[in-house]
């Protein structure tokens, strides 16, 4: 048994930015399942949504995120993540983090989906989240104890209050660590469908947790899809970022027709939602979709991490086109919070993709996802780091690992999700999901042996794919990343 003030789980952008804050005053434990860069932030090619001209204002910034969001987000976590927008990127330059700038050594700020300015800083052209993890994380390695390849399987919950948390290892040790906060920073939930542009490590397991625990969630149904994943011979391969098309690139057909003319006012640069269902029609027609990139100059120096996967892929950059499909991409709700990060549970917090304070809406403004990790992440730290510290009880309730069931491969989960829970649902298909996971979390084995770290992940994803499939049940109307369809309506855009 270990001791801490704070234990974080997970190791994106939110995690390492609130380690960086309550570092200075407390003792921190940071757990990761897998390795330190396994997270969405690493992977995050887009960049930063932030006020950085004289021609935009955090009123127009504000305006975006509540039109994508369809106006159902919380206006005060709006505000809170645009106002502290400018000053978080300062601070952030401060510390030795590079924005990419222009000729004239102003910064470069590129455009994206449903943004009425440019608006964007990028590191690296389409490196920005691996520069930024890169560049918080050496600040606090040799301040804060990390912990990698250690999962966080279960919260120990003691007379109301989350008192510590359970981890299992490679070797299936369990190991119980006792603290006086624990933070939730575990991502999404992208890596439980077929097509995705998450970490393969990005399984549901925050919310899982927390739901056992008796924490209340909010929103699940909102489920963000990238209109554009690289897509070779069924699979996808990779992420071609919004600012592709921010540079002018557009979507097309075999034959060369523009798919998004007609459809929204932003065309290419619509809502992401918007987008994600025009494609998804289109190849429901037996349409195959490209992006055309011909218009690009310079777009291998543009781009440097997008073309240099294009090229293992095979695709030749000279013919102008990228194969595309929509995959599973940001999770807009999650487990419910305050913009403090107080779950309902006293003690327990959450922060970036697992946590949902109604930020987004009922879908993501781009490059809205590594502002909230930074700004909130910080937020966050700072209402616990001012937290008195309260004694310690370690008086730990008897506890098992879960134990050995039925359980289908990830891969059939993953199609499971994507068919039924995917761009366009209806309630007989979102019936069907309910049932499938329902049977397997209520089966029962003569096999009595503790689960194992990956078989785990696939209890996660059963219990986290359940609590989907009912809250897009239970949201009778389309609205934003939600879009249900019924027998007398067919699936317009």
């Amino acid at each position: 048994m270990r001791n801490a003030d704070v234990v974080i789980i997970g190791s994106g952008i939110a995690a390492l930015m609130a380690a960086e804050e309550i570092c200075q005053s407390k003792n921190v434990i940071l757990f990761t399942k897998r390795k330190v860069w396994d997270s969405n932030s690493m992977l995050a090619q887009g960049g930063i949504a932030v006020v950085m001209s004289e021609d935009d204002s955090w009123e127009l910034h504000k305006q975006d995120t509540l039109e994508a969001g369809c106006n159902v987000n919380n206006i005060d976590a709006v505000e809170e993540l645009v106002k502290k927008g400018t000053m978080s990127m300062n601070d952030l330059v401060s510390i030795g983090m590079e924005f990419d700038k222009d000729e004239y050594g102003q910064f470069h700020l590129g455009r994206e989906g449903a943004h009425r300015k440019n608006r964007i800083l990028h590191s690296g052209g389409d490196a920005t989240g691996k520069h930024l993890v890169e560049t918080v994380y050496e600040r606090i390695k040799d301040k804060i104890t990390i912990i990698e390849n250690e999962m966080a399987i279960d919260l120990m919950i003691q007379d109301g209050k989350c008192k510590g948390v359970y981890t299992l290892n490679d070797n299936g040790d369990l190991k119980t660590y006792f603290a006086n906060t624990i933070l939730l920073a575990t991502g999404g939930i992208g890596a439980m469908f077929q097509f995705s542009s998450n970490n393969q490590a990005i399984t549901g397991d925050g919310i899982a947790m927390a739901y056992r625990a008796g924490c209340e969630m909010t929103d699940l149904e909102f489920i963000q899809f990238h209109p554009t994943m690289l897509y070779i011979n069924g699979s996808c391969k990779g992420l071609v970022s919004e600012a592709v098309r921010g540079e002018g690139a557009y979507l097309v057909t075999k034959t060369g027709r523009r798919i998004m003319n007609g459809i929204h006012p932003f065309e290419d640069l619509a809502p992401r939602d918007v987008v994600s269902r025009a494609i998804f029609n289109e190849m429901q027609n037996g349409e195959e979709i490209y992006l055309s990139i011909e218009m690009i100059d310079g777009f291998e120096q543009r781009f440097p991490t997008i073309t240099l996967n294009l090229i293992q892929n095979g695709i030749d950059l000279k013919k102008g086109l990228i194969p595309v499909v929509p995959g599973a991409h940001f999770h807009m709700g999650g487990i419910k919070t305050t913009l403090n990060g107080e779950t309902t549970i006293p003690g327990l917090y959450a922060v970036g993709e697992v946590a949902c304070t109604g930020v987004h809406g009922a879908n993501r403004l781009a490059s809205n996802s590594l502002l909230e990790g930074i700004v909130f992440g910080k937020k966050v730290a700072r209402f616990i780091a001012e937290h008195p510290l309260d004694p310690v009880d370690e008086n730990q309730p008897r506890y098992m690992i879960p134990r050995f069931r039925t359980l289908p491969t990830k891969d059939e989960m993953k199609q499971t999700m994507m068919k039924y829970i995917g761009i366009v649902r209806n309630e007989e298909d979102l019936e069907k999901a309910i049932k499938y996971f329902s049977y397997f979390l209520e089966s029962k084995t003569l096999d009595s042996r503790p689960m194992n770290k990956e078989e785990i992940e696939r209890y996660n994803m059963l219990t986290t794919g359940k609590l989907i499939a009912e809250a897009a049940l239970n949201r009778k109307e389309s609205i934003g990343s939600h879009f249900i369809e019924y027998i007398d309506q067919p699936a317009n855009i």
